[in-house]
């Protein structure tokens, strides 16, 4: 099996660090890829803050590969703003701003995370409203040559979108209805085996449509190796149907060292140093 690119999501990792102090400690421990959810506290950021951000990852020296576009407040259970009616505009500025963020440091991949169904509004209305939204991400980041990505997620009841199946039948009926053809499926392979989707038939069935992919163990969702996924299984699996993308390291902690399960030879991306290519656009 070709070894992995790694890419570690600072949002859940790395949580007694302050937000930008952790793309630096990635980088200490041997990384040069991050992934962020949307790391401000609304959809529409300061410039201030914008600036922060960008900073705080052209300064560690690591490539910035994944972005979500503003998903609500996450703590308190939302997850996405993509099909609330009440929440297009606050979502489509944040796809602005993110694509701005992207043209400055590279970043070619966009969560747009679905949205828990809302009391009052139609699934239907709902699902109209999300294929417009989506619609209007993939336009608005085709032109920097980028991808929006549409997860299932586990542990929100109300989402939608459980199973690999669930995510594509979006996909499709967004091509279908827009022409766009830059949106693919993120396989996060614990929210998959959490939901009881038969992980290795969406690798086969998928594989095509697969953008990027995320990993962690269940039950807990802590680092790989402590539960019950056969996780190099499933890469294996991947690769062998001809996936080259990072894999996202979105888990939870469960031990000091939360990176001891990789050996440090195993944890840079492949390819150019990203310290070396940011240095030269300061």
């Amino acid at each position: 099996m070709p070894n992995p690119i790694y890419t570690v999501n600072c949002s859940i990792l790395l949580t007694d660090l302050p937000l930008l102090d952790r793309p630096r400690a990635v980088r200490e421990a041997g990384f040069r890829a991050v992934e962020y959810w949307w790391p401000f506290d609304s959809a529409t950021p300061s410039d201030t803050e914008v600036t922060a951000f960008i900073r705080a990852i052209r300064d560690a020296g690591v490539q910035l590969t994944g972005l979500n576009f503003a998903a609500g407040d996450m703590p308190g259970g939302d997850r996405g703003l993509l099909s609330d009616p009440a929440m297009t505009a606050a979502f489509r500025d944040s796809v602005d701003i993110a694509v701005g963020i992207a043209e400055t440091l590279g970043t070619r991949a966009f969560n747009a995370l679905y949205g828990n169904r809302a009391e009052g509004v139609s699934a239907a209305t709902q699902d109209e409203v999300a294929t417009e939204n989506l619609a209007f991400a993939a336009r608005a980041v085709a032109r920097i040559g980028a991808t929006v990505l549409v997860e299932p997620v586990s542990g929100a009841p109300r989402y939608p979108l459980k199973t690999a199946a669930d995510a594509v039948c979006v996909i499709q009926r967004v091509g279908a209805e827009h022409g766009v053809t830059n949106i693919r499926l993120l396989a996060d392979l614990y929210h998959l085996y959490v939901n009881g989707d038969d992980i290795g038939a969406a690798i086969r069935d998928y594989s095509d449509q697969i953008g990027h992919v995320q990993i962690a163990d269940a039950p807990g969702r802590g680092e790989p190796g402590t539960g019950d996924i056969p996780i190099d299984k499933h890469l294996g699996r991947l690769f062998a149907q001809g996936y080259t993308g990072f894999i996202g390291l979105e888990y939870k902690a469960s031990r000091p060292d939360t990176f001891a399960w990789l050996p440090r030879v195993d944890r840079a991306a492949r390819g150019p140093d990203p310290a070396s290519s940011l240095a030269q656009q300061h």
